[in-house]
């Protein structure tokens, strides 16, 4: 489903990311771990198209990102570290507005906006704008609207930070509940102990080069706990 081959980003002189290679299957729940400046998020933007790699390839359901990014964000749901939102408008209507950009069927949106607007419990500031909402709000009317258009693939940069305890466990359901009907999800997150108890695989990188990516089971045999496989490897910077 997703294929990263030499993803390279460089600004200056300094590697970002560097001869990235990653493989995530169809249905995944893949965890992006490393510590701040790893080169996470520059890696989920070049998915994304929004930042073009100095060298190699993205391959999102077989479409190249870099070649085709307006195909990709069709079939993508993305989620930035840094959330924008359309203060003046509604939570309502900024889901409609979401809805008409991917151009669903009319019919169905106000009952997919409702059981959205139930599932992050803002049914009751629906019809406040958007610029009155709390940060924790703010985040859940913007995950409610990447997955509207029920996608594909989900990419979601520190998806959890900023939500309450029932909002944190409502999402982790619904993740879940869109992998099980094949949606393949790669999120990053810096809360080893929520990683270890969601994901099928994961990855983790620092200094911008991946140090390993594999089934969470691999990970859990070699290191026994995910936490230790990431203090492990994040420890030692690489040689000049």
């Amino acid at each position: 489903m997703i294929e990263i081959t030499s993803l390279s980003r460089k600004f200056g002189d300094q590697f970002a990311v560097k001869d990235l290679n990653l493989s995530i299957p169809g249905g995944a729940m893949y965890g992006f771990l490393g510590p701040n400046g790893a080169g996470k998020t520059t890696t989920l933007r070049m998915m994304m198209g929004l930042l073009q790699p100095t060298s190699g390839i993205a391959m999102i359901d077989n479409i190249n990102v870099a070649n085709d990014p307006v195909k990709v964000k069709a079939i993508v749901g993305y989620l930035p570290d840094e959330i924008f939102l359309y203060d003046y408008l509604t939570g309502r209507q900024f889901l409609e507005f979401v809805a008409d950009v991917h151009k669903l069927d009319r019919q169905s949106v106000p009952g997919r906006i409702e059981h959205l607007l139930d599932l992050f419990n803002l049914t009751d500031a629906a019809d406040d704008f958007t610029a009155n909402y709390s940060y924790g709000m703010k985040k859940k009317i913007a995950l409610a609207g990447i997955v509207i258009h029920q996608p594909k693939v989900l990419i979601l940069d520190e998806p959890f930070n900023g939500l309450d305890p029932q909002a944190t466990r409502d999402f982790r359901l619904l993740l879940n509940q869109m992998v099980k009907q094949g949606t393949t999800v790669i999120f990053s997150s810096h809360v080893l102990e929520v990683v270890e108890k969601l994901v099928t695989h994961a990855g983790i990188i620092a200094h911008g080069e991946l140090k390993i990516s594999a089934p969470l089971s691999e990970i859990i045999e070699r290191y026994s706990t995910l936490e230790k496989a990431f203090f492990e490897l994040c420890e030692t910077r690489p040689e000049n």
